[in-house]
């Protein structure tokens, strides 16, 4: 009985010994190896195969990583494959049947990790032929957004042979690969001969176009893929900072290997009317899918609509909102109302379409009434309790109280102190429905206290009723004063704005930078596009014989896009396979610029024929580069007490 409870306290004691020794339980060194692949059914590189499942032995136990995602088969597959890890096995069933003398490739790229640290088996590719031969040869490239340079990650690449100019619509992709989160492809086991690369985010999974909502690339450039002889460098690390070895290993490079795919979505036209609401009993709002040639016709159910609105509309007409004149109609708690408009049939053809709507606002108006008989009676009785306190308040002769008037309101859009390049703006709450310049007065400020009336210009802004603009000779430093005078302006629904004063400020031209660029190759036709940090446009100017300058920058950290504005619509135009037309070519300066106040910058080395994929600068890039698998060598910094 002694010697058992020693020993139970012996191995106790080591126990706690070892939970206290720093390192691994074990003692031995981490596994920093990937997978390696033992032996396969068929071996690598297999010619005359007939058999659909593939398996794959390897050194340790190994699990699959996001296959779906990661796992591209060539020729692709219509059918999904099933592709299963267990232990050390990885096994691939093709469900398609094979295509007679074709070279087929599984590019796992890195699913493959083993199962204890996750060491990823990267590149690894299994190769086999249902023919005499292999093919072997390869062509690789990016993917990028056309508008914008971001490189589209998972969007799939394939190639035809030449020849055939409609396959792209009728027939999978004779080989295909998936890009990675940089954009990158690599088309593998590819024969000799001639061919034509296009990109897909293939929404129903049939490898061809077939829908016009699928994202798209197509470039007139013939693939011929060939080979070179090529060295490049290999580093030893002796630990995780310093360099043990520099090597240089031959290898064969495929070309070609820099092929830009720029991928756009064609217009398509998708008109339905997506939504309509009523908001307030004075209007509603007719909202639809896409822009609209010409307006939609509306006839009243409950109501006459001839002549009825004021219409407030956007400037693709897709967001009608209708103000609605007369009290009588507006009144009503719901209308009734026929809306047509064109859309297109099976055959492309424009035929009107016609949906019947009843809009109700969010409250009746029997409640809107009640609120403000609440309103008014809560008001009137604290104005009475008021009267009551003062020492001149006669019962037998109450005062009477009489409610505050409600006024048009008006909303000023611009900044007590403004930019010098900006006129002074305001916005009413509804349309008008009469003006009164004579009742407008824009003075400027000639000493510290006197000011002085100066010339003006009251104008709408086009493309909106309720927006007015004030035009003047501001001046820099300037100090203004705006004067308008009770009922200057009157609304649709008969009230009249009050009195409205506003002094405003312009800043010094010491608080802006300048900006002069020379862009070789543009001419008159490029839109240069100074963005923020966010890629929201801060300023926009076309090129005059290579040449734009921004005027009246605040301080801060910009980039520059161009657009080569083909058309001279001043805005960027996407592309239209069927038609030939390649989107409007995008490109950015590479670099940051921290413009500073007072300082008046030129550039001129902005080279628009560089590498696309190495142009827009990785801070204001969203598509990240996923982050590569650190290799630190764990067991060259272990430390053992």
């Amino acid at each position: 009985m002694y010697k058992k409870s020693a020993i139970i306290y012996i191995l106790a004691a080591s126990l706690l010994l070892a939970c206290a020794s720093i390192g691994r339980p074990d003692g031995g060194p981490y596994d920093e190896d990937p997978p390696v692949l033992v032996s396969s059914a068929p071996l690598p590189y297999s010619v005359n195969i007939s058999k659909k499942r593939i398996i794959l032995n390897f050194d340790e136990n190994i699990k699959l990583q996001n296959a779906f995602e990661k796992v591209v088969i060539s020729p692709p597959q219509i059918e999904m494959p099933e592709i299963k890890a267990a232990a050390k096995r990885v096994t691939v069933e093709l469900l398609d049947s094979l295509i007679p003398n074709t070279t087929y490739s599984i590019d796992f790229n890195d699913a493959i990790v083993d199962n204890n640290e996750g060491n990823p088996l990267e590149n690894f590719s299994f190769v086999f032929s249902t023919g005499e031969q292999v093919d072997t040869f390869a062509v690789s490239g990016t993917v990028l957004e056309a508008q914008n340079l971001e490189p589209i990650k998972g969007i799939m690449v394939g190639l035809y042979n030449v020849g055939d100019d409609s396959a792209f619509y009728n027939k999978p992709f004779e080989r295909v690969s998936r890009t990675d989160s940089r954009g990158r492809f690599s088309i593998k086991g590819i024969a000799p001969g001639q061919y034509r690369v296009y990109a897909l985010s293939d929404a129903n999974k049939n490898y061809r176009f077939d829908q016009k909502s699928e994202k798209i690339a197509f470039t007139d450039r013939i693939i011929e893929p060939f080979a070179t002889p090529a060295v490049r460098p290999d580093t030893i690390w002796r630990d995780s900072i310093t360099i043990d070895t520099i090597r240089y290993i031959s290898y064969t490079r495929f070309q070609p290997d820099d092929i830009i795919l720029r991928a756009f979505t064609e217009e398509f036209y998708s008109q339905y009317l997506l939504k309509s609401t009523r908001k307030e009993h004075s209007n509603f709002t007719l909202l639809f899918a896409d822009s609209n040639d010409s307006l939609p016709k509306i006839e009243g159910l409950n109501f006459d609509a001839k002549d009825a609105f004021v219409l407030e509309a956007s400037a693709k007409l897709d967001t009608l909102l209708y103000w609605i004149k007369d009290s009588a109609i507006y009144n009503k708690d719901t209308l009734s109302l026929a809306v047509t408009y064109n859309v297109l049939d099976s055959m492309g053809l424009f035929v009107p379409c016609t949906d019947t709507l009843y809009l109700s606002p969010r409250k009746k108006l029997a409640k809107i009434l009640e609120e403000e008989r609440e309103k008014y009676e809560k008001a009137e009785k604290e104005f009475l309790k008021d009267a009551k306190r003062r020492k001149d308040y006669d019962e037998n002769n109450p005062p009477v109280y009489v409610p505050k008037p409600e006024f048009l309101k008006i909303k000023p859009l611009s900044s007590s102190t403004s930019d010098v390049n900006v006129d002074y703006m305001l916005e009413f709450q509804e349309p008008l429905l009469s003006i009164d310049t004579s009742a407008i007065h824009v003075s400027k400020m000639v000493n510290d206290s006197t000011f002085e009336a100066m010339p003006f210009v009251f104008r709408q802004v086009d493309g909106n009723i309720r927006r007015y603009a004030i035009y003047a000779e501001w001046r820099p430093e300037g100090k203004y004063r705006i004067d308008i005078d009770s009922a200057a302006f009157v609304g649709i629904y008969g009230l009249h704005s009050k009195t409205f004063e506003e002094k405003i400020s312009f800043r010094s031209l010491d608080e802006y930078a300048v900006l002069y660029l020379t862009v070789p190759g543009t001419g008159n036709n490029a839109l240069v596009q100074l963005l923020r940090g966010d890629e929201k446009v801060a300023a926009q100017q076309r090129t005059d014989n290579n040449r734009c300058a921004f005027y009246f920058i605040k301080p801060d950290k910009y980039y520059l896009r161009l657009i080569m504005d083909n058309n001279g619509n001043g805005v960027w135009d996407t592309g239209d396979y069927g038609a030939n037309i390649q989107p409007e070519e995008v490109y950015y300066y590479p670099n940051e610029l921290e413009l500073r106040a007072l300082f008046e910058y030129t550039q001129d080395d902005w080279d628009i024929k560089a590498p696309l994929n190495e142009q827009k600068p990785l801070k204001i890039t969203k598509q990240k580069p996923d982050k590569e698998r650190q290799k630190v060598n764990r067991n060259a910094q272990r430390k053992f007490k």
